[in-house]
């Protein structure tokens, strides 16, 4: 076994009550080979896998659960740009010019994933939406206001909404929010499958159920074995395993927490203008966006610990909390819950993930730590990796590197 197994949800998410298109897999054989081996066949797992298998590299894909089994479904798919560490608590621990780096190239994440998917036709329900960030224990109006100036200078185009501002257009009320513009809101199953048959349409083999449970660094490559007893050869292995670490990483910066949400029945009259993604400049913060058919998804209440019994506990009285709260910030609408769950996820020491080849560990890469922008940071995994293993070196990686 190479990573710490975990039981990374519990409940029913609302992409579980609807169909995804079926993903082929097949059984290892003796003798398989690929210029890379990604372990993990979730969102990270098909980003990385379709640009690498485009750019040209032969690539296997083993999970020991299935596709798309693990954390994806459990995504609320909230893909911004606006990185979890607001930009100026950011360039406090990292320098004002990594900041706006990390900041611009979190921007460009979304605007080349949006852009791939659109080219590469996957109907995965993607639309636009703006972001709302409110004031809250962490940021209060005089900290935002600041915040938003911090962002326009740095190129990011950003509105700075006073409380009247925010009650006339959106029935909120704060003391001050920032209004952001081109995020995305999706299906992460039906955006994880269509990459997927995409990367299989460029020669990518998923085996599944299929664990690895031993990786040699050899003077050729990597030798990786199987429960199965099966050997597999590659050039190189990425863990794109999300919230299950591999063993060989034990940074201390990395941590994993847990989070919930709910999603609730359709309500299309009482949803707000714009339907812009909601957030708060609290910890732990609410965050909101609506689906296609009319429901709202709320989540929160984080807890910094992954005990999966502990979690799993919490899951009815987190439920309420997330009503109250979101009770409070829309009195109009209706909080009862068709869908509640419950799910662990990765923290960073800066809110970056880390992305790239593991100290001491030649040929070894991973994708870790990715937060509150999941989608986002896969996305750049992916562009990371793809560069690295291609022979380029991607202008950013040093913002991410372990």
């Amino acid at each position: 076994m190479v990573t710490r197994k975990k039981r990374l949800r519990a409940g029913k998410s609302i992409w579980q009550a609807f169909p995804a298109p079926r993903i082929s897999t097949r059984a290892a054989t003796d003798r398989m080979s690929a210029d890379v081996l990604v372990i993990g066949a979730g969102i990270s797992g098909a980003l990385i896998s379709e640009m690498a298998a485009a750019a040209g590299l032969s690539v296997i894909i083993a999970d020991r659960r299935g596709p798309i089994l693990g954390s994806t479904p459990a995504s609320t798919a909230l893909v911004q740009f606006e990185i979890d560490t607001p930009l100026t608590k950011l360039r406090d621990r990292i320098g004002a010019g990594n900041a706006i780096r990390a900041w611009r190239r979190s921007k460009l994440a979304v605007e080349n994933l949006a852009h791939r998917t659109k080219y590469l036709g996957i109907d995965c329900h993607m639309v636009r939406r703006n972001s709302l960030y409110l004031s809250g224990d962490s940021l209060n109006a005089e900290k935002l206001e600041l915040e938003g100036e911090a962002r326009n200078a740095a190129g990011f185009e950003t509105a700075v909404l006073s409380r009247s501002q925010l009650k006339a257009a959106y029935r909120l009320s704060r003391s001050k929010a920032l209004l952001s513009f081109g995020n995305l809101a999706l299906n992460p199953r039906l955006l994880t499958s269509g990459y997927l048959r995409h990367a299989m349409a460029h020669g990518v083999r998923i085996l599944a159920p299929e664990e690895v449970v031993r990786i040699e660094v050899r003077a050729g490559g990597i030798a990786a074995t199987l429960k199965s007893g099966t050997r597999l050869q590659a050039g190189a292995v990425i863990y794109a395993t999300g919230y299950e670490l591999p063993k060989i990483v034990k940074l201390r910066s990395l941590k994993i927490a847990s989070t919930f949400a709910i999603a609730t029945y359709p309500q299309k009259r009482r949803l707000w203008a714009t339907q812009a993604l909601i957030w708060e400049a609290s910890e732990p913060y609410l965050y909101l966006r609506t689906t296609p058919d009319g429901r709202i998804i709320c989540g929160g209440e984080d807890e910094d610990f992954s005990d999966e019994d502990r979690r799993n506990a919490l899951l009815p009285a987190k439920v309420d909390h997330i009503r109250l709260k979101l009770q409070k910030l829309m009195p109009w609408v209706d909080t009862t819950p068709e869908f509640q769950w419950a799910a662990s996820f990765g923290v960073s020491s800066t809110g970056l993930p880390r992305i790239g080849r593991i100290p001491g560990r030649q040929d070894v890469y991973a994708a870790l730590g990715y937060g509150g922008n999941g989608i986002t940071f896969s996305r750049i995994a992916a562009e990371v990796l793809t560069a690295q293993l291609t022979g380029r070196r991607d202008p950013d990686e040093d913002l991410f590197m372990f």
